[in-house]
């Protein structure tokens, strides 16, 4: 006779209960809002509780406590899970009025998680980034557990969890990022994918039929397979369990499952992204063992059941003591844990480090001023940590005093992204949303295409990344329009809360740096030459931070003003030269995102009022017309030839500018100009 069979029974129910609790409370929030997703957070329910319940470890009421756990949702899409776990396990944020207002405008449930909140790691809903973003957490934990960590003192050390379906793995940005996961061997890195067959269109055997074990296996990644997600919990807890084991390799597990599970259309498309309808609502309701008259109702008992509360304080507090006496043992590295990590501050007198210059140091490219700055503030600011995509002998950014990052070699801070320029900028923003690190990535900038999907996302995350993007003009020569960005910088421009600098010379470069050090919730893209500038006088570090500013004024009130961007900054100083009988002054514009923040007054004195502005700059004229009466700029693609050759081509010569502002001049001669510095709104 089993004499624990009663209390057995009982706990099996209440893991039921509990399990279905979620799916049918997931069903409702999707049902209330008329919008969503409601068939993978049903059938994920079991998944969900097996890691909530036996593996994840942190703290709700403190959700940046550094020890904690990582769990990215890259099936965003599922969003109504991440919910509800955050609710039911007790972080005080996260109320069940929340999850009444899904998909309302001003919640914080949205249709697909959102960083900005506790709790959620990263910002997912584009297929394949969440699963990206979980790389570059990993190797954030990989090189803080390499650089703090001490005999008796495992300070970093835990595990970054991602949720992904299928649509992520037909993603190309996860077998870009899971290449080179399994290349370092982020052992602390593990993938559970939800296979139930279905995407929007139907099922996957219309598009999506290859073997994805083997494809991770030749990754280099532990796999393995649960059949069985919807109700073998035991087999989900070994498989998470045998992947924490593996150290020297991500791990990935295939699991198994019925979308919609429990409703009249699980098993296809129809629950995917649609309410499952009030009608089969109350059938799951019935077929669970619940109320149907009730929405929202979650016992008392499934409460206490997922509560972390108490347990999440008393392992931050175990870790509190224990850095308390890492502190004691090691108070150089604690200290800087704690500014860098804990307190997320820049260390003081950086600024002072930065390189100046004057028009008698020796011209050179952009890109090798902004190496230059790099590995001095790299010196100063341990946190910057990042690499190139294959390309660290023309963009200029491997750090000189450190190493490669790579397995075994986790301490050092040169990342070799190989040619994987979406992967890249995806991992950067999960380094980013880590805490304690400013990743930088250089590429091309014509290839900044390739990574789109990832840089709008580290705006809309409201995270630090300098995404350093060279060879940025029709000057990169012989390589031709393939490799010339025309249409790149509107894009940046036009993207919210996204910096966009084009410096002219080294102390544009420095100041550019400076400038995008210091934004906390925003993204920088760095534009930066291949060819050689000239150090220019009147620029400035300073300069830099209003975004306009004059270099190169004229005696009196000018008749013209030349507004230079990047190499061609230069032109508009040459072309002023050849413009002795006319009064003009010469604007360096940067970045037209930190001219908007400055007052009207500052406006006003750099671009006064009557006087006709002329934009110099390699690049599309789009966008221009808000702050000059015309512009010489691109409005074809580019060519391969010698630089000088297609700068001459294309007007980009001291003389075409010159004339062009005699003929701008002339043309307002007698005339109204408009006003480009006052608006009604």
């Amino acid at each position: 006779r089993d004499l624990h069979y009663p209390l057995r029974r009982q706990r099996q129910m209440c893991i039921r209960d509990s399990i279905n609790t979620i799916r049918v409370l997931c069903a409702d929030v999707v049902q209330k809002a008329n919008s969503g997703h409601p068939g993978a957070p049903m059938g994920m329910a079991p998944v969900a509780h097996v890691l909530w319940k036996k593996f994840l470890k942190y703290n709700p009421v403190n959700a940046l406590w550094p020890a904690r756990d990582r769990f990215i949702l890259s099936n965003g899409h599922a969003c109504a899970l991440l919910y509800a776990m955050l609710h039911l396990t007790g972080y005080p944020e996260w109320t069940m009025k929340d999850l009444l207002d899904f998909r309302q405008l001003g919640s914080k449930t949205p249709g697909h998680p959102e960083g900005h909140y506790n709790g959620i790691e990263v910002t997912t809903g584009p297929l394949g980034q969440g699963l990206a973003n979980g790389v570059g957490l990993a190797i954030a934990e990989a090189h803080l557990a390499a650089t703090y960590n001490k005999p008796g003192f495992n300070l970093v050390d835990h595990y970054t969890y991602v949720f992904c379906g299928d649509g992520c793995l037909q993603e190309g940005v996860t077998s870009e990022a899971s290449s080179l996961a399994g290349h370092l061997g982020l052992g602390k890195l593990i993938v559970i994918y939800d296979d139930n067959k279905i995407t929007i269109d139907g099922s996957t055997d219309l598009a999506f039929t290859e073997d994805v074990l083997k494809r991770y296996e030749s990754y280099g990644w532990h796999t393995q397979n649960v059949p069985d997600g919807n109700s073998d919990l035991n087999a989900i807890e070994a498989a998470i369990a045998a992947a924490k084991k593996v150290t020297d390799k991500p791990s990935f597990i295939k699991l198994t499952t019925t979308i919609g599970f429990g409703s009249k259309k699980e098993g296809t498309e129809h629950v995917h992204g649609n309410p499952l309808g009030n009608e089969d609502i109350v059938q799951v309701k019935k077929r669970f063992g619940f109320d149907s008259a009730k929405t929202f109702d979650v016992s008392k008992e499934t409460y206490d059941y997922y509560s972390h509360v108490e347990k999440g304080k008393a392992d931050e507090q175990s870790w509190n003591d224990m850095f308390k006496k890492y502190s004691e043992a090691h108070p150089d590295l604690a200290k800087e844990f704690k500014r860098r990590v804990i307190d997320r501050r820049l260390p003081d007198g950086w600024k002072e480090k930065l390189p100046r210059y004057t028009p008698s140091d020796a011209p050179a490219a952009t890109r090798k001023f902004g190496g230059k700055v790099l590995n001095v503030l790299a010196d100063v600011i341990p946190e910057i940590f990042g690499g190139s995509a294959d390309l660290n002998p023309s963009c200029f950014t491997y750090l000189e005093k450190s190493k490669d990052f790579q397995k075994n070699a986790y301490h050092n801070r040169n990342v070799r992204f190989g040619v994987r320029e979406h992967a890249m900028c995806s991992i950067m923003n999960g380094i980013s949303a880590y805490g304690g690190f400013i990743p930088f990535g250089s590429t091309f900038l014509n290839f900044i295409g390739y990574a789109l999907g990832a840089t709008v996302l580290a705006a809309l995350s409201e995270i630090k990344c300098l995404f350093i993007m060279t060879h940025d003009s029709i000057g990169l020569g012989e390589d031709g329009p393939t490799h010339q960005p025309i249409e790149k910088y509107m894009i940046a421009r036009e993207t919210p809360n996204t910096l966009f600098f084009r410096p002219a010379d080294g102390n544009e470069t420095s100041g550019t740096y400076a400038c995008a050090i210091q934004q906390d919730k925003t993204p920088s893209v760095i534009a930066l030459s291949r060819q050689n500038v000239s150090n220019l006088k009147g620029t400035s570090i300073e300069g830099v931070a209003k975004g306009a500013y004059v270099i190169d004024e004229c005696d009196g009130t000018p008749e013209i003003i030349l507004i230079g961007t990047g190499s061609e900054l230069e032109l508009c100083v040459k072309a002023k030269t050849l413009l002795k009988d006319h009064k003009v002054r010469v604007v360096s514009f940067p970045c037209w995102e930190l001219y908007e923040k400055q007052d009207i007054k500052y406006k006003e004195s750099v671009f006064p009022d009557g006087v006709p502005v002329i934009s110099v700059e390699a690049g599309s004229i789009n966008g221009w017309a808000r702050y000059a009466h015309a512009s010489i700029g691109m409005t074809t693609f580019g060519a391969s030839g010698k630089e000088k050759d297609i700068f001459k081509h294309f007007g980009f010569t001291p003389e075409n500018v010159a004339e062009k502002a005699v003929l701008t001049i002339n043309f307002y001669k007698g005339k109204n100009v408009p006003d480009l510095v006052h608006r009604p709104f």
